[in-house]
């Protein structure tokens, strides 16, 4: 077994991980771009910890201009085993009310626009994305809320929209009747970039309204979001804290093979790879590319 790494990806509101021992960043060049930010690594009661603001410092990114090849390229070039997204969102259903954290097990992808995958033209390969957060990871997680006496939903659909607007009233009615749980912008491609990595990926979206279907909050503002979000950012670094903490020290195998996604997705024939973006690839799937 390898020694786990795990890794935070900081959403609105998250742009440090107060708690961090034996810190040090590093920029770690990728060759699908810019990612977001620096890698930030240190430890949390031994375990290793590597972190990235998903929207850079001082928050300079929206949900359609982040790099995210680039910012999962890096991650896994930093050794990480494990990734937990820390996102704000927006809620469809009453029980799910701002403050509450909702650790999401299934995903709609509304996005476009963006690029959703390192496999491509030269090199194609097709991961599945049935199951597209590991189950042992939101476990762990669960744990760790209910340890921290953090409001937590144990599963729910995340739909990820292009943004950066808010929906309009007819998407938001939409979307809810549809039974979805929650909306936001950034888990999408990110969740499916860390399938074709073999990172272990889960979600942990921070309910910040009820987006606009709600008759008493049916006009969602930066301003309203950035009072919960402030709550929200305090309660996610509670349960970082503890989720590190309780962390096995060794990677756990993946019970659906998250960490092994590419066993059977390569199609492309040896003969046919195009080289120079086997050379991409190099992090992401080298091991199954290797000769």
């Amino acid at each position: 077994m390898t020694t786990a790494v795990l890794g935070i990806i900081g959403g609105s509101g998250i742009y440090d991980l107060p708690g961090l021992e034996n810190v040090r960043d590093e920029a770690i060049a990728s060759p699908w771009g810019e990612p977001s930010a620096p890698i930030r690594y240190g430890t949390i009661a031994g375990l290793r910890i590597v972190f990235l603001p998903r929207h850079g410092k001082g928050h300079h990114l929206s949900p359609s201009d982040i790099n995210y090849r680039a910012n999962i390229d890096v991650l896994k070039r930093a050794g990480v085993t494990d990734l937990v997204s820390l996102s704000a969102c927006g809620s469809f259903k009453e029980e799910l009310p701002p403050g509450t954290f909702v650790l999401v097990d299934q995903f709609v992808d509304r996005t476009y626009g963006r690029e959703s995958s390192f496999f491509g033209k030269g090199c194609v390969a097709h991961v599945s994305m049935a199951h597209p957060v590991s189950p042992r990871l939101r476990f762990h997680l669960a744990a760790a809320a209910k340890a921290e006496g953090i409001a937590a939903a144990d599963g729910g659909t995340y739909i990820c929209m292009e943004g950066p607007q808010f929906s309009s009233y007819a998407e938001s009615m939409t979307y809810k009747n549809l039974g979805y749980s929650v909306i936001g912008m950034t888990n999408m491609p990110e969740a499916k970039l860390a399938r074709e990595a073999e990172i272990c990926y889960a979600s942990v979206a921070m309910v910040t309204d009820f987006d606009c279907w709600h008759p008493d909050h049916d006009a969602v503002t930066v301003q309203d979001i950035i009072r919960v979000l402030n709550s929200n950012a305090e309660k996610a670094k509670g349960l970082i804290a503890r989720l590190a903490k309780d962390f096995p020290k060794l990677h756990e195998p993946c019970p659906i093979g998250s960490d092994r996604a590419l066993d059977t997705a390569m199609i492309t024939a040896p003969e046919a790879r195009n080289p120079g973006l086997l050379k991409k690839l190099d992090a992401v799937a080298g091991r199954v590319l290797r000769p």
